[in-house]
């Protein structure tokens, strides 16, 4: 079964491979008898006439502005019987069906992982690393990645999960316990085992025809949707925070900087995003000015 960064996906793939199907069963052409001509009718704007799908229809899909030309990009020929036929093909982040969204590179910024990785930090001239903690539910939580910090450049992100410091199992530690482990490392080398932002997840949405994607956010927070918006259509949720923007931290901006970063943003976006008593939770006794200014908010490298 295949999988899809959004719905818009999912729907365009449908009609593909429906306008592919059509062509392989289209009834074939047939026998000419020696010395007798039978013209056949031409059936206009037939999908098997091409080895791409007619993909006019689907301009206008749900209010977004499709281009023909770009979603035969994300298309490749697959081998069908004696002749080949262009099918969206399974490949990026997740193995994933992309004929709209196709090798959008907010997607993989924003990725989150399944399993564990092991980071090596190391201190700077100060002997810190840049990192604030925060213990949730007997786990030990990124809080804050400083930017330009060794954790910053080692790819650390808000809401990571930090499992082990220098071999040392962090279940049940306090945040003063965690803070001690990592001053009282060497400034060479210190170990991490992480897992990616248990408490986040990505929405993939596609900007209609006028720029929008059918949300509305004070503070970084959701407040609403538009209906029948790509926002409501791929599941986004109200009292949910924006933390990220195609893998940019956007925690601590402001919502005009949030709306540049909204504007600029290509037509395919991942928003990543946490509940609100989550996100609450996690920068309880910080300042939004510590957030605006402290915060690593670079876009980071895939």
């Amino acid at each position: 079964m295949s999988l899809y960064p959004s719905l818009e996906d999912l729907k365009v793939d449908k009609v593909i491979r429906a306008q592919a199907q059509f062509a392989q069963t289209a009834t074939p052409m047939p026998a000419i008898t020696e010395g007798t001509y039978q013209p056949q009718p031409v059936t206009a704007g037939m999908p098997g006439s091409s080895l791409y799908p007619n993909l006019e229809e689907l301009g206008d899909y749900m209010g977004l502005a499709l281009n023909s030309d770009e979603v035969q990009r994300n298309l490749a020929l697959v081998p069908v019987a004696d002749n080949q036929v262009a099918l969206p093909s399974i490949s990026g982040v997740g193995a994933m069906v992309r004929p709209v969204t196709g090798a959008d590179v907010g997607i993989r910024r924003a990725e989150i992982r399944p399993g564990l990785r092991e980071i090596i930090l190391c201190k700077d001239q100060d002997g810190k690393v840049g990192l604030r903690l925060r213990a949730i539910d007997n786990g030990v939580f990124v809080q804050l990645v400083q930017a330009n910090s060794p954790a910053a450049l080692a790819g650390l992100r808000f809401g990571d999960q930090v499992l082990q410091i220098n071999g040392q199992n962090c279940a049940g530690w306090s945040v003063d316990k965690s803070h001690k482990a990592l001053k009282a490392a060497a400034e060479t080398r210190i170990e991490l085992v992480v897992r990616d932002r248990p408490f986040q997840r990505t929405v993939t949405m596609h900007k209609d025809s006028s720029g929008h994607v059918g949300f509305i956010y004070k503070s970084g927070k959701i407040t609403s949707l538009v209906k029948d918006g790509s926002a409501a259509r791929n599941g986004l949720l109200t009292e949910h925070y924006i933390c990220e923007i195609n893998g940019q931290n956007i925690i601590g901006l402001k919502d005009s900087q949030i709306k540049d970063i909204l504007t600029t943003s290509p037509t395919a976006m991942t928003i990543t995003i946490m509940p609100k008593f989550i996100y609450e939770h996690m920068i309880k006794r910080m300042s939004t000015g510590l957030l605006r200014s402290a915060m690593d908010h670079s876009v980071p490298e895939v």
